[in-house]
């Protein structure tokens, strides 16, 4: 246990489910000996160790215990079962601003802050100009938290949690606070940190920044460790749980899923691959005994879908390197786009597209079969066309929306036969970042030539 500065044993977190008020209360004053309550376990049986100097990162969809063991860890919670041993003092990045009274000053409730936190006021006294320069929020600092803007404030409490000098920190996607320009300061913040061999405990949705910074990765779901491991093999099934194609009996040795070509007669006819030299790629995907992809992603409920109904897609997906459906693409790595047309009408030369657009709704990139010079002359009533446009993730990490569509012309006027806005979220995965949306992956190197 020298080395051990957290450890997880067999840790359960149960919680009663009533459907209604008065079941709670008939139970509570013994009126009924029926169970009111449906039990819901946001943990069970979860053990798992943390060694100094480790930084290890916690991933799992949503509802799969993240947030509820680190509240555990940290006091936040009681445990239904089992038992959490801290050897170290802790600063804990969770709820920022929890502890902060509205009516104090930003100096007032760096004091309250930190005394709630563990620390005396004389370990305050020498850390308060530290705190007061990293938060950066001026005179401000002499004013009532209740007059202070929403940055403001998260900035003045990332500052009081994570200039405490502590022995472990825990962080719950905190690193997203502020602006670009504050996130790069508590980056920094979080590097010095791993340099000075501190241990550190770090959940995020960020798989960038897990994979960056930590050491193992503990990936959970509904409650349970999946597995742990390194962040690339972590991620690798993280991203399958993501679209529901994680199945502990269909791993081969390398943690992949196996995978079947996808036929002439299953698709109908299908368009060469727009990339040049890509024809004789095979196009591979998950097996499945649903035959649509799509359904492995969860659908924006503000798509927005229109056409003409003389094409209809009927079904999308996007393909990792290894051809796992996916809404998560490592950038620089190789991805595919398939789209699958059902035409109802005879059509001439139709087009097919995709377009990625950022979150604020301006397209980023994109192309189309007839930009790429991949013509079907003619696309009769009652085939299936399927297009695949393969090509490099160049963009810089972060969240985009895909848009595809199957258009055309007729007489002259462009025809929109059907289009599904913004249909799903893709999340560009990324270690290192440049400026702007897209990384020239510039080969660079500096040296002394006097």
């Amino acid at each position: 246990m020298d080395d051990v500065v957290i450890r997880v044993q067999n840790v359960t977190k149960l919680y009663k489910l009533y459907d209604k008020p008065s079941d709670r209360l008939k139970e509570s004053l013994g009126l009924t000996r029926q169970k009111m309550y449906k039990e819901h376990y946001a943990l069970h049986d979860l053990s798992f160790d943390i060694k100094k100097g480790e930084c290890v990162g916690i991933i799992g969809t949503n509802g799969a215990g993240k947030s509820t063991i680190l509240k555990i860890i940290t006091g936040v919670l009681n445990p239904t079962g089992g038992e959490v041993i801290i050897n170290g003092r802790i600063s804990a990045l969770l709820e920022l601003g929890a502890g902060f009274n509205m009516e104090y000053t930003g100096v007032e409730n760096v004091y309250l802050n930190g005394m709630m936190l563990g620390f005396s006021r004389e370990e305050i006294d020498a850390k308060l100009d530290d705190i007061l320069a990293f938060a950066d929020i001026g005179e401000f600092v002499n004013q009532p938290v209740k007059t202070y803007s929403s940055g403001m404030f998260v900035r003045l409490a990332f500052a009081v949690a994570i200039n405490i000098d502590p022995e472990i920190l825990i962080v719950d996607e905190a690193l997203s606070v502020g602006d670009v320009f504050f996130q790069a300061k508590c980056y920094n913040k979080f590097e010095e940190f791993k340099k000075l061999g501190k241990t550190i405990l770090f959940v995020s949705h960020d798989l960038g920044s897990i994979s960056k910074y930590c050491d193992r990765v503990v990936l959970l779901n509904k409650g349970t460790k999946l597995n742990e491991g390194t962040p690339k093999d972590m991620i690798s099934i993280y991203k399958k749980l993501l679209v529901n194609q994680y199945d502990e009996s269909n791993q081969d040795e390398n943690n992949g899923i196996k995978t079947e070509e996808i036929s002439n007669d299953d698709t109908g006819n299908v368009v060469e691959d727009v990339q040049a030299g890509a024809e004789n790629d095979k196009l591979t995907i998950v097996q499945s005994d649903d035959k649509q992809w799509k359904n492995f992603y969860q659908i924006n409920p503000n798509l927005d879908a229109y056409g003409n109904g003389a094409a209809e897609i009927i079904d999308f997906a996007v393909l990792d390197a290894e051809g796992n459906i996916t809404s998560n693409i490592e950038k620089g790595t190789d991805f595919k786009i398939l789209s699958k047309v059902r035409f109802h009408e005879n059509i001439s030369n139709p087009i097919f597209t995709y377009t990625f657009k950022d979150v604020h709704g301006t397209a980023i990139t994109g192309t189309n079969t007839m930009y790429e010079k991949v013509n079907v002359d003619m696309a009769k009533s009652g085939e299936v066309y399927l297009a695949s446009f393969t090509q490099n993730m160049n963009l810089q990490g972060g969240e985009y929306l895909l848009s595809i569509s199957c258009t055309g012309y007729a007489n002259g006027e462009f025809q929109v036969y059907n289009r599904l806005y913004d249909v799903i979220n893709i999340t560009v995965i990324s270690e290192q970042n440049t400026v702007g949306y897209y990384d020239m992956f510039s080969k660079t190197k500096v040296e002394k030539v006097q």
